[in-house]
């Protein structure tokens, strides 16, 4: 079944187009992170979703719900949606407890304890249910948060950077709750968010947003191995775009011929492409006039260390992040750009101005150039 429709939705603030015939549909269930840049339409989208904004063309359905046609004149206020809506700050009333800030939207009756008593135990803040807002941490108000837009059993879940005001360390650990949170009530849900390793890590699926529209929507494994154009590539993680010409089934580069990821569409030989490869695809061996080479052997066995099989430079900069070292090298031969950013986890080794030799051990994605 369907969770969301969206048609040709467009929506402008005076003369600015921040929406432009935007088509989405978002299965029942499923949690889909709207991913984009400050300005590209994602929270206009929410908005017009929770029924916030009218849309200026196209219409909305929440599964068998038609609740904005802007043709028909079709609009169906907040209230009436069934959408649950998460803002960043989570907006809790400071003068209500977590029971009454979680049951505040249900009716009155004789259901009202039990379902606030299972909400609390269903976000894992058992025991808390008498305390106040300011008595929580932030990952707890989140929660309460969630437990009060989940409270009214929405149809849809809309969540706006609700992450976004954690610290680092507290915000893996609140989106991953949450996630199996939603996941257990099976509620469709939507979040909004600029960070890219939020909605790789949160969603199962992602729709990428950029000049009012949908540019690619697809598994987060996928936007990531298989991004529809280099911007998007650059925006969902570290990406080296290098030349490339095609071959058959590879691709001759700088890093000698690689293997094109299964699937990729044909391409004549002779071909110019530009190559994707992330960090993670290299593998690095350092090379020590005293020591002799260091780091993971070259793929096949190669000993060359300046042969057609890799690519030789030399370490300009090191980051170090304890479970590995990022490192980018200035390559020696050309590539098509200037700085290649590999991942070791060669602590020791990985020093500016060190020698190295550069291998792509995983098939490459590639667009015509």
């Amino acid at each position: 079944m369907t969770g969301v429709v969206v048609s040709g939705l467009t929506k402008s603030f005076g003369k600015l187009k921040v929406l432009d015939e935007l088509e989405m549909t978002v299965a029942e269930g499923a949690v889909t992170a709207i991913l984009g840049p400050s300005g590209s339409g994602k929270t206009t989208l929410l908005r017009i979703l929770a029924g916030f904004e009218h849309a200026d063309a196209g219409c909305i359905a929440i599964g068998t719900q038609l609740v904005d046609d802007a043709g028909e004149r079709t609009f169906v206020p907040p209230k009436e949606r069934r959408v649950g809506f998460v803002p960043q700050e989570g907006a809790l009333f400071p003068h209500l407890t977590v029971a009454s800030n979680i049951g505040f939207g249900i009716r009155r009756g004789s259901d009202r304890a039990r379902r606030v008593s299972e909400l609390i135990g269903i976000v894992g803040l058992q025991g808390l249910d008498e305390r106040y807002p300011h008595q929580l941490s932030g990952g707890q108000q989140q929660r309460v948060a969630v437990a009060r837009a989940l409270a009214v059993r929405p149809s849809l879940m809309l969540l706006d950077e609700p992450f976004s005001s954690l610290d680092a360390g507290l915000r893996a650990a609140v989106r991953a709750d949450v996630k199996r949170i939603l996941t257990g009530t099976g509620t469709t849900t939507l979040l909004v968010t600029h960070d890219q390793d939020e909605a790789l890590s949160c969603a199962d699926a992602v729709a990428v947003i950029g000049d009012g529209r949908i540019t690619q929507y697809s598994t987060p494994r996928d936007l990531y191995a298989q991004p529809v154009d280099a911007g998007t590539a650059r925006f969902v993680g570290v990406a080296n775009l290098i030349d490339g010409t095609s071959r058959g089934s590879s691709v001759d580069t700088a890093f000698g011929l690689l293997p094109l990821m299964p699937g990729s569409p044909p391409l004549a030989d002779t071909t110019r492409v530009v190559v994707l490869v992330r960090p993670e695809q290299i593998r690095v061996s350092f090379r020590h006039s005293d020591l002799g080479p260091r780091g993971i052997a070259p793929p096949g066995g190669t000993t060359g260390w300046d042969g057609p099989d890799g690519l030789p430079g030399r370490i300009v900069d090191v980051q170090f992040y304890g479970h590995d070292v990022v490192v980018t090298v200035a390559p020696e031969r050309p590539c098509g750009t200037d700085a290649i950013v590999a991942r070791t986890t060669d602590h020791l080794a990985a020093a500016t101005g060190t020698p190295v030799t550069l291998w792509v051990a995983d098939p490459v994605h590639v667009w015509r150039k």
